[in-house]
């Protein structure tokens, strides 16, 4: 009885230390309140119809990255408590057709906040409502600025970071965004270079 205590007690530890509470709050203005991840999560749930397919019976690639765009947007403007504009989409990869008839389901979290811009990942999944069978369709990563009532960039609150799993999508966040800034400065180089 002893030793099978002992393995579930090392089994809770390894457990609670994968979800270690870190607790701290990264980027944005730290003059503004800070907010966790979980007060800006966005669930969208939509049945395709076919007004939204093409001849093959798949949803339009572009119906999705509305979709994509709208999720992203409202979990932004939840995180600033302002209107946000979207100002870069990463790649998205279509991993599978989405079949008129199918429930999607798109999950938006706020990942990483600069000073002025939200970056939200989002989650595409497709429910055949018949089978059950669930498939992951999509992933995007998007980035938001904040605009005040002049339509000027305004700061937004930074974000609390609580969990290993939380900071690993800070830190990639953060990767991403400098990766994003590296390419427009590029262009703009290459753009005086033609002017």
């Amino acid at each position: 009885m002893t030793n099978r205590n002992s393995k579930l007690e090392i089994q809770k530890s390894k457990t609670s230390n994968r979800q270690s509470h870190i607790s701290h709050a990264r980027g944005g203005d730290p003059s503004l309140a800070p907010k966790r991840i979980s007060d800006s999560q966005v669930r969208l749930a939509l049945p395709m119809n076919p007004d939204m397919a093409n001849a093959l019976g798949n949803v339009h690639g572009g119906m999705i990255m509305k979709l994509v765009d709208e999720a992203g947007g409202f979990a932004a403007m939840k995180h600033a408590r302002n209107v946000t504009v979207t100002v870069a989409m990463d790649s998205m990869t279509f991993l599978s057709p989405v079949k008129i008839g199918a429930l999607v389901s798109l999950n938006a979290s706020v990942n990483w906040v600069g000073r002025t811009s939200i970056e939200v990942g989002i989650r595409v999944e497709a429910e055949n409502v018949l089978t059950g069978q669930i498939t992951h369709t999509n992933s995007a990563y998007l980035v938001y600025v904040a605009l005040d009532q002049f339509g000027q960039p305004t700061p937004v609150p930074p974000l609390i970071v609580e969990t290993e799993e939380e900071e690993r999508r800070w830190e990639e966040g953060a990767a991403r965004q400098a990766h994003r800034l590296a390419i427009t400065k590029r262009v703009a180089a290459a753009k005086r270079k033609l002017a």
